[in-house]
């Protein structure tokens, strides 16, 4: 179990996340289209995951946007931004910002995806989401990064994960 805070609170996750060098967790999650991805779909790219509890809110949405505008141009990175919203909230929320570049990703059909990669909020007000987190998945599907963001309420480390994609 992991732990972060929530507006200064104490929560945890389920668990820890994937670690470095290890094998990425296959996934099964759902695009805006209604359809079904894995893993494999991304097989030979690199692979940005910006883990959000809701696109509904700023922060979230701010971190889809500033991921997306920096690998812009780049062909070799995928960024894949999931959350447990609905695939129909996520669009409206992305397009309402302005967020381009990232492909949506939702855990509407199961948390699966947040309990294997340790990261499914299970206290708190927000238990059964995934707490903001970034893991970075190379070419071979070996994890090179992961971040638990610390404070919920406060953006990844954009810098440290953009570096881990060079």
């Amino acid at each position: 179990m992991a732990t972060f805070t929530l507006q200064g609170n104490e929560t945890h996750t389920n668990g820890d996340m994937p670690a470095i060098g290890s094998d990425a967790p296959d996934f099964h999650l759902v695009t805006t289209k209604m359809q079904d991805v894995r893993l494999a779909d991304y097989q030979g790219r690199k692979k940005l995951l910006d883990i959000v509890a809701s696109l509904d809110t700023g922060i979230c949405v701010t971190s889809a946007k500033k991921f997306g505008e920096a690998l812009k141009g780049r062909d070799d990175v995928v960024a894949l931004v999931v959350s447990a919203d609905l695939p129909f909230a996520q669009q409206r929320a992305c397009t309402a910002e302005g967020v381009e570049n990232v492909e949506l990703l939702s855990m509407m059909r199961t948390r699966a995806f947040a309990k294997d990669y340790g990261v499914l909020i299970t206290d708190g007000p927000l238990a059964g989401l995934a707490a903001r987190s970034v893991v970075i998945i190379d070419e071979n599907d070996k994890v090179t990064y992961t971040q638990l963001v610390p404070e919920l309420s406060t953006e990844p480390d954009y810098e440290a994960a953009l570096a881990a994609l060079k």
